[in-house]
């Protein structure tokens, strides 16, 4: 016996009044019993129990280790549960918040490979562009683009997103390819827009790294990002997309990545928010395959597009 074994057994033995029903508990000798307390009070070189023939009383000492043995058992239980939670199936709602077009272009597969693999796990998600009251609302689990404003909530960084410049084919045959920012200011584009934001201007790095502002000839606005690029898709617009959005529409020929030599800004990064550290395990779960969806450094989204790891300033 060890010497946790030997101090649960000083649990028994106080908490059952005599060696005997602690003997009796453990299905072992009394004489094993006293045996196992002596050696126990040898390895700590203090006396534990002042004894009697008849009866026992804990020292002073003897109190204080009974005291951290009770917390040691506590410890030791919960451990044992926290194992036996980890091969359990989760279960219950999982209420997810993000917008739209990462709920599409993000979460999707992977909300579809984690049901298949938890299928009693119910996903409850809430596509919504505004910021919802992760907290009043009972959500489990948020993603957003930027930084958080509310300081009690846990924000973490799962991904950056960058930016990049499309137009169509068709687009460029009409109105010929920018090479210059006077070229690219002149060109009809579109621009995203909502209550408290409206586009009017491309951000970008100059040769010295400082932060400069291209007026844009932006001929269409709209809230819905997918729409926008959409607009470049349909040849009707040059247009500054995040690279989360891009599926293969350049890799199949149907968008075109242009001024590839501006240094642009990254975007804000993507971020899991959520109201505590402990998650519960089926939101860990869940954030868990959200991350290995997504990849260590290059983010999936990016491995899509042929040489994005070359352009718009970046080097890698």
């Amino acid at each position: 016996m060890d010497l946790t074994g030997r101090l649960l057994l000083l649990l028994d033995v106080v908490e059952r009044g005599s060696y005997a029903k602690a003997a009796e508990l453990r299905e072992i000798d009394r004489s094993v019993v006293s045996k196992q307390i002596a050696k126990l009070e040898q390895e700590l070189g203090v006396r534990l129990l002042n004894r009697t023939t008849r009866s026992f009383a804990l020292t002073e000492a003897g109190s204080e280790v009974v005291n951290r043995a009770q917390l040691l058992r506590q410890t030791l239980a919960e451990t044992v549960e926290a194992a036996k939670r980890a091969h359990q199936r989760p279960t219950g709602v999982l209420k997810i918040a993000t917008m739209s077009a990462m709920a599409r272009h993000i979460l999707r597969p992977v909300i579809l490979a984690y049901q298949q693999r938890y299928p009693e796990v119910v996903i409850e998600l809430r596509v919504d562009n505004r910021m919802v009251d992760i907290v009043g609302e009972g959500f489990d689990i948020a993603f957003r683009i930027g930084e958080l404003q509310d300081s009690t909530l846990i924000a973490r960084s799962i991904a950056r997103t960058r930016q990049l410049l499309v137009a169509s084919p068709g687009y460029l045959a009409r109105h010929g390819t920018p090479n210059t920012l006077e070229q690219l200011q002149a060109l009809p584009a579109g621009g995203y827009v909502v209550d408290s934001y409206r586009e009017t201007h491309l951000d970008y790095l100059d040769g010295d790294g400082q932060s400069q502002q291209l007026p844009m000839n932006i001929r269409y606005y709209t809230s819905d990002i997918e729409l926008l690029l959409q607009h470049a898709v349909d040849g009707q617009g040059l247009v500054l997309v995040p690279s989360f959005l891009i599926r293969d529409e350049i890799a199949t020929g149907r968008l075109v990545a242009v001024m590839t030599q501006l240094t642009l800004p990254d975007f804000h990064d993507l971020y899991a928010v959520y109201p505590h550290r402990d998650l519960p395990r089926r939101t860990r779960l869940f954030l868990d395959a959200v991350m290995a969806h997504i990849g260590d450094g290059t983010p999936v989204w990016e491995r899509r597009i042929p040489g994005f790891d070359r352009m718009y300033g970046h080097s890698g």
